[in-house]
């Protein structure tokens, strides 16, 4: 008898019964479907779980009410820390002014310069004044190439344009911006009194 033939003969003694063969295929079987269906349930449970956190969040920001805008602009969430940072340093001394009433070419002059309408003022360092900036360049206008940088809202087209047929005193004065827009020192320039809620 060659080898081979011996150990297949060997192999055949030590292999288990037909029924223990059986029985061992069928609990791995059995055990490949535990952990198929647990894994699947797994991943069912987590997509319930995200879907329902989706939801509450989506619910959540529908229901909750939006505050009334108060600048002429809705503020993106990339830009909200730099305008908040422009009211903390700006709107500490005078009402903050939104940057569509000024080119952007103002803002930039006056975040630089430390002279301040006649005060002195601490400059701004980065980080915060390249958030201020980047609030007041987005949100700002385009001064033509041939117009003068206007400094005072009475020089400035965009003030005017923004307020057509109101008659304004000369200087217009921060302070006189609360006589129509009664929120403008919260930063609320929608809220106008009732005079001029009624002519428009």
């Amino acid at each position: 008898m060659s080898i081979f033939v011996k150990r297949k003969i060997r192999d055949r003694k030590n292999r288990p019964p037909k029924s223990d063969r059986f029985s061992l295929q069928q609990s791995a079987e059995r055990q490949f479907k535990r952990q198929f269906f647990g894994l699947l349930l797994v991943i069912v449970t987590w997509s319930l779980a995200m879907g329902w956190l989706l939801a509450l969040a989506t619910n959540a920001q529908s229901a909750t009410p939006t505050a009334e805008i108060g600048t002429v602009d809705v503020v993106p969430a990339q830009y909200q820390l730099g305008q908040e940072l422009y009211l903390e340093n700006c709107s500490t001394c005078h009402i903050g002014l939104p940057p569509a009433v000024l080119p952007t070419q103002t803002w930039k002059n006056l975040l630089q310069d430390s002279q301040h309408y006649g005060a002195q003022l601490k400059p701004l360092v980065d980080p915060p004044r390249i958030l201020v900036w980047k609030y007041l360049s987005t949100f700002s206008r385009v001064q033509l190439d041939d117009e003068e940088t206007p400094y005072r809202l009475n020089d400035s087209r965009y003030f005017k344009a923004l307020h057509p047929g109101v008659k304004l005193p000369r200087p217009v004065q921060l302070g006189s911006c609360v006589n129509c827009h009664q929120g403008a020192s919260d930063y609320n320039f929608r809220h106008l009194t009732a005079e001029w809620k009624n002519s428009n």
